[in-house]
């Protein structure tokens, strides 16, 4: 009989080398099954239309699995292949695709090779940090946003009075300023390098006239309120709503001299970040841009400034008018342009209207990640929006990739985005997603029955492990070849989402219904910290929201850009983070090992990430019950007499990481698991084998 439960494939090296094949070169493939239960395995192919059949040759046989391999040669064309295999043993025939075991023939859910797509190495499995810069931290007062300095967004410019206030739910957080800036970034590098950050991905930088700067206003320079502030003229906006008059922000965002110092403070950031082995990734905001642009320029912020052309708002004749798209009327009557989202202050640009803008965006992805800025990727906000068609949104997006890899062969490209990706993640386009759908959602739904904005509650998903896993591998399997899932972005909590902290007290609102203070109250640390575990034990790279690791709560946005508490933080949870952190860090499994879905009984996910050498066992109870539960680890390669380490242990009452041994027993781990905790143990094959030829040594000698 052949034991589907040990059965194995998934492309990681183990079973698949070269991970990211070349067209033309060789590749090896290696299948897992129980020593002796299988009399052939075929492995069938699609490539181009045609299907092959090729028996697989017994490779190797180690402890209780014989490993088969099969090789061929990736298509010179570049074609993608669609792989499963077929298991015999006498009259019984088993299928494996990327669900696993079945009695089926696979056609979905096949696995594939892209020959020629690959994704940077640095960025397999790296712990991201994400950072809005205006709430991290103020470390230059002299470039601050002052009251009455311009005006935007039927207000004036606010400065915040206390780092403390919280975000106003109303709308006028767009316009309210806390003073956030590089220096506050460069300050704390060291902060994020003892916190184990291996990159840092930073919402907007470029001039921009709000505080999340989504409305960007010149792409070619850092905003001078984040950098450097040199010259200025100091005159405040005062009960007027005419910008012209706000010569403060005018000097600011069109004196050279404020510019390039700014652009050369982060050059500076990026130089010391490296130093400490930490990348930095920008937000491309390529969609859209602001009314403030230079291109529009609908707040006459540049007209008649030295160095610009008059805006599309401006003038008929300007040379950015097909930069936009007026939905018709006479001139001057400028307001009828398409905004995205219809917003006004969100023009959507027109790529398809103007070949010099898509040349001057090409070249925007090329100039931050090129000397003397070295950048080290990108994020592509609303990446599928871009442009008027899919047709063109694909073309722009390969173009993009080609030029900005070869200014950067190393840098990453990464898109917002919901739902199905998979036509942009086929090799040409995206490095992969924010994980949203394959991560956030399923997540969120099981330990805390949320939606990822706490607009509502689906108690059905709560503790609903085979709701997790459906929507996992669902998800999973239709977004991403191996290249991507280990770049994926998996956060718990972002800027546009509520705070995973807040999530967990199941209250369903916002801050203008709820007020601010709830989103703080009936707060689970034990649910929070099992989702840090699955954070660093998952497949991709794991991003923490900037003050996430120190407690910070908040309802969806703009309550989710709370400052970062300095002198506030829970040193208690920080510390959490950080030995969750080295955890991911010193286990190769966690990076780039396999994933297998383990059976820990109702309400109890558990799973495994291995290799050839080591694996992590990692079971989080949902329950609010202490359950006991037997899981087979066979799987995972741990043999049926072993024993495993525990080093994390997470419970109602806090954490513990003290080294800890439980013994498999028949290939099955029985332990008990308290309410709402979270274990992670680790087995190493070669520390196994040391350690019993030690005992074994001494024993002779006794």
């Amino acid at each position: 009989m052949i034991r589907r439960d040990r059965l194995f494939h998934d492309m990681t090296l183990d079973f698949h080398q070269p991970t990211e094949p070349r067209p033309g070169s060789k590749v090896f493939l290696h299948f897992r099954c129980g020593k002796g239960e299988a009399d052939r395995v075929i492995l069938v192919s699609e490539s181009e239309g045609e299907v092959k059949e090729k028996a697989m040759r017994k490779h190797q046989t180690e402890d209780q699995f014989d490993y088969y391999q099969a090789s061929g040669l990736a298509p010179k064309s570049g074609a993608d292949v669609f792989y499963y295999f077929r298991i015999e043993k006498g009259d019984e025939v088993v299928y494996y695709d990327q669900r696993g075991a079945t009695d089926d023939i696979p056609t979905s859910m096949r696995f594939r090779v892209i020959p020629g797509f690959s994704t940077p190495y640095w960025a397999k499995g790296a712990v991201m940090y994400q950072i809005f810069v205006d709430r991290f931290r103020n470390g230059d007062p002299d470039n601050d946003v002052l009251t009455d300095e311009y005006h935007y967004v039927n207000g004036n410019s606010v400065q915040a009075k206390s780092w403390r206030d919280m975000p106003d739910p109303n709308g006028a957080d767009i316009r309210t300023f806390y003073g956030g800036d590089l220096k506050g970034v460069i300050d704390k590098l060291g902060y994020l390098k003892e916190l184990g950050i291996e990159v840092i991905y930073f919402n907007p930088l470029f001039v921009s006239p709000s505080s999340h700067k989504y409305d960007v206003q010149d792409y070619d320079h850092i905003d001078p309120h984040f950098g450097k502030i040199i010259s200025d003229r100091g005159n405040l906006l005062k009960d007027s709503e005419d910008n012209r008059r706000a010569t403060r922000y005018i000097d600011r965002v069109t004196n050279k001299v404020n510019l390039e110092a700014s652009d050369a403070l982060f050059a500076e950031l990026v130089e010391k970040a490296h130093s400490l082995g930490i990348k930095v990734i920008l937000d491309g905001v390529f969609n859209h841009c602001g009314s403030f642009n230079k291109w529009m320029d609908r707040e006459h912020i540049y007209e008649g400034a030295e160095d610009y052309e008059s805006g599309a708002y401006v003038s008929e004749d300007s040379p950015y008018r097909g930069y936009f798209n007026f939905n018709g009327g006479s001139w001057p009557d400028n307001d009828n342009y398409e905004g995205w989202w219809e917003y006004h202050t969100l023009p959507k640009l027109n790529y398809e209207g103007s070949k010099l803008l898509e040349d001057y965006i090409i070249r925007i992805g090329q100039k931050w990640v090129s000397a003397p800025y070295y950048a080290d990727g990108w994020r592509l906000d609303v990446a599928a929006d871009l442009g008027h068609s899919p047709e063109y949104n694909h073309r722009f997006w390969k173009r993009f990739r080609k030029a900005v890899k070869e200014a950067n062969p190393n840098a990453l490209i990464l898109a917002e985005h919901y739902g199905s990706a998979r036509s942009w993640l086929s090799g040409g386009e995206w490095d992969s997603v924010m994980n949203y759908d394959a991560f956030m959602e399923p997540v969120t739904y099981f330990l805390t029955g949320m939606e990822k904005h706490s607009d509502e509650k689906e108690e059905e998903l709560l503790g609903n492990v085979d709701a997790f896993w459906n929507r996992m591998y669902e998800a999973g399997v239709d977004n991403f070849v191996l290249s991507s899932r280990l770049v994926a972005m998996n956060e718990l909590s972002n800027h546009d989402h509520s705070r995973f902290l807040t999530r967990t007290n199941g209250l369903v609102g916002r801050s203008s219904t709820l007020g601010a203070a709830a989103a703080s109250e009936n707060i689970s640390m034990a649910v929070m910290r099992q989702a840090v575990i699955i954070q660093m034990t998952w497949p991709g790279a794991p991003t923490v929201y900037y003050g996430d690791e120190a407690g910070v709560c908040g309802f969806t946005d703009p309550d989710n850009r709370r400052t970062y508490p300095w002198g506030l933080e829970d040193r208690d949870l920080i510390d959490f983070h950080k030995k969750m952190i080295r955890i991911h860090k010193i286990s190769t499994e966690l990076r780039t090992g396999s994933l297998v879905r383990l059976e820990g009984g109702p309400g109890v996910l558990a799973y495994g990430r291995f290799n050839r050498t080591s694996a992590t066992i990692v079971v989080i109870n949902a329950t609010e019950y202490e359950t006991i539960s037997e899981i087979s680890v066979e799987v995972l390669g741990i043999p049926e007499e072993a024993k495993v380490l525990r080093v994390m242990e997470s419970t109602k009452n806090g954490y513990k990481t003290e080294p800890l041994n439980y013994y498999i027993r028949n290939g099955k781990l029985v332990r008990a698991y308290g309410a709402n905790s979270a274990v992670v143990m680790q087995y190493n094959k070669i520390t196994a084998i040391n350690e019993e030829s030690f005992w074994s040594t001494n024993f002779f000698r006794v």
